[in-house]
């Protein structure tokens, strides 16, 4: 976990911005010695939201799933993939 102060934020942003980059991890910023907000890299930002929606898709499944909603296994729908686009996987 980095810690940074938001008075290290205000004068060396440069360098912040490079950590954020290097490191692909959220920097956490305090104000008066309490925790305040947090930066990250757009690439990082990115990345965790495409995770969480992935996550959110995978809950949805499983509780389809779970909720004894009709399934197929992998070799149908290969079959069924191969059946309707007349290919070979």
């Amino acid at each position: 976990m980095i810690i940074k102060s938001s008075t290290a934020l205000r004068n060396d942003y440069g360098k912040i911005s490079t950590l954020a980059h290097e490191t692909d991890e959220p920097i956490y910023i305090t104000k008066n010695g309490e925790g305040d907000i947090v930066v990250m890299s757009i690439e990082a930002f990115e990345k965790r939201e495409q995770i969480l929606k992935l996550r959110s898709k995978i809950m949805a499944a499983e509780l389809s799933r779970i909720a004894g909603e009709q399934t197929i296994t992998l070799s149908e729908m290969r079959k069924a993939i191969e059946e309707k686009f007349d290919v070979e996987l």
